[in-house]
């Protein structure tokens, strides 16, 4: 059967996004679940999900929220009321041609300790490892460290379209449509189905955040509407339907090769 992968980013960023994913994974077809583990509400948000057969993946935040270690622990990545630095704060910086300002102790240091948070919280080690994306190589730096350390399929990320490799044999092709203002994750979805094959390399992989809107989302993210289109096409009928027709499989990161 040709393969996709589709995930869902974000979950415990926000109530509205944690009862989008569930709609997205008890209602629709997503079966790959990112987790924010150092949120406040990201408990509730995996009671909610967690019998339902999917992957669960740790989605490394350090710009949403608190950090898990003390903010003392990590100032080069908290303002000055201990919550992490916002993304803005990081493309600002990269676009003025600043050296990147982010400890590499520190956020190994959290990173680990948000794994540590995952095993806490789910009871097993991630089915995949990756970071909610932010403009500083010392993040990704830190993310490869700890992933060695502990042995966890990591799971790059790129803006520029190149493959992403996973485990040992698989690889992806990830669009950011999302981020386009006509997006149309439907329309994302039928091109993947058409370029999909039986493959392990160049598997399209897309990326969802579905959530309802929020008071916290409509403060805090840039990412809005995007969000409940993408809420929408997972628990779309009719769509579901096609993939079956065209004999999709939406394969979970733990079934990678």
């Amino acid at each position: 059967m040709k393969k996709i992968l589709v995930r869902a980013d974000d979950l415990g960023y926000s109530r509205g996004v944690n009862y989008g994913i569930h709609d997205a994974v008890y209602n629709g077809f997503i079966n790959n679940v990112g987790i924010m583990v150092n949120m406040p509400i990201t408990e509730a948000g995996f009671n909610m999900i967690k019998d339902e057969p999917i992957d669960f993946g740790q989605h490394t935040d350090i710009t949403n929220g608190k950090p898990v270690l003390p903010a003392d622990q990590v100032p080069s990545v908290v303002d000055e009321n201990g919550y992490f630095l916002r993304s803005k704060v990081y493309r600002d910086n990269i676009k003025a041609g600043k050296p990147d300002f982010i400890n590499l102790e520190e956020v190994v240091a959290e990173i680990e300790a948000q794994y540590h948070r995952f095993l806490e919280l789910i009871g097993r080690k991630p089915d995949y490892f990756e970071g909610h994306a932010v403009a500083s190589p010392n993040f990704v730096k830190g993310l490869r460290i700890v992933a060695e350390k502990y042995d966890l399929p990591f799971l790059d990320f790129t803006f520029d379209g190149k493959p992403l490799k996973f485990k040992k044999q698989t690889t992806f092709i990830s669009p950011f449509d999302f981020m386009d203002s006509d997006y149309d994750p439907k329309r994302t979805l039928r091109r993947l189905m058409n370029e999909a094959s039986d493959s392990w390399t160049n598997i399209p992989m897309m990326v969802c955040h579905p959530g309802f809107l929020d008071k916290y989302i409509l403060e805090t993210s840039s990412l809005t509407t995007p969000r409940t289109l993408e809420a929408d096409m997972a628990i779309d009928q009719a769509l579901m339907a096609e993939i079956k027709a065209n004999k999709i499989q939406l394969i979970r990161y733990s079934e990678c090769e």
